[in-house]
């Protein structure tokens, strides 16, 4: 999951245990897969007759989703000039996105315009300015779970965009694997910087509720979990630490909690195949509009 932290929760050892999530989960190819084939006629559409198109990243991360939505931009509309804001809460994840687009020539001809704040404090800033800047597309990709006002958010945003823009956010399948843990275990886990878990369930209700148009589209995912049944795999653990948001998946439960995780995880959240356990993933992305 992206980051719009309350904290700096994802600078230092938090920044790695990320990493190591999305190098073993799969989360972004299946991410870009979906974009792949939304984005281009989404894209036709957003900046017909447009003269120049201007992107906003909530919770951006290393940018490498941000990236992938920058160049299909480009691809799609060469000769017309974009301009992107980022807003993202950690200083080590806006670091590693800095240095994917200085190795990156495509991305060097857009300006990049930096907010290292959370969500909230960039509401804040912009309304206490009061010179709105707004976006033709506004992407939010794993981050709304670490919003303290999913309706006043999503309002927000959705007020800053132009007339044919649009709002996408992506985020965790109702009844995906992340969606039955977190709520099963929800007294446990739900205690730091994610305090109230959210699923696409939440945020399609918060939709309907406001009256929104929107289209939902499923990116299908799963990962191996299988060594995390292994108390000597170092990989089972680190990715057992990641998604309980712990330091130490060992240290930070009683032993019954764990052995009901560890059967959670096995018997409600995965399938079985080739004797191999595969983590059920799925997301969906959410396309609001104007």
């Amino acid at each position: 999951m992206a980051l719009d932290a309350k904290t700096t929760c994802y600078d230092g050892s938090c920044s790695q245990s990320f990493q190591f999530y999305l190098q073993h989960s799969g989360e972004h190819e299946a991410i870009f897969k979906c974009l792949h084939d939304i984005l281009p006629g989404e894209f036709k559409r957003i900046g017909l007759n447009q003269s120049s198109l201007d992107v906003l990243g909530v919770g951006s991360g290393g940018g490498e989703v941000d990236a992938h939505i920058l160049t299909v931009l480009q691809s799609t509309f060469p000769s017309v000039p974009i301009t992107t804001d980022v807003v993202e809460g950690s200083a080590d994840l806006t670091d590693s996105f800095k240095a994917l687009v200085a190795k990156s020539p495509n991305l060097q001809k857009i300006p990049f315009t930096w907010h290292l704040m959370t969500s909230e404090n960039y509401e804040k800033q912009v309304k206490a300015k009061g010179d709105i800047k707004k976006f033709d597309f506004i992407h939010m990709v794993q981050m709304i779970y670490y919003v303290d006002n999913l309706a006043g958010t999503i309002a927000f945003y959705r007020s800053l965009l132009k007339t044919n823009g649009r709002l996408m956010i992506i985020v965790e399948a109702a009844d995906s694997g992340w969606d039955i843990l977190w709520k099963t275990y929800k007294k446990e886990l739900a205690v730091d910087a994610i305090t109230e878990y959210r699923s696409s369930a939440e945020v399609i209700d918060c939709l309907k509720s406001q009256g929104l148009k929107y289209e939902e589209r499923a990116a299908p995912n799963a990962f191996d979990l299988t060594e995390c049944f292994d108390p000597s795999s170092g990989t089972g653990q680190r990715l057992l630490n990641f998604m309980t948001a712990k330091d130490s998946f060992r240290e930070s439960f009683t032993p019954e909690v764990r052995a009901g995780i560890l059967d959670l995880l096995r018997n409600k959240c995965s399938a079985e195949k080739d004797g191999r356990v595969l983590f059920n993933s799925d997301l969906r992305c959410i396309l609001v509009h104007a």
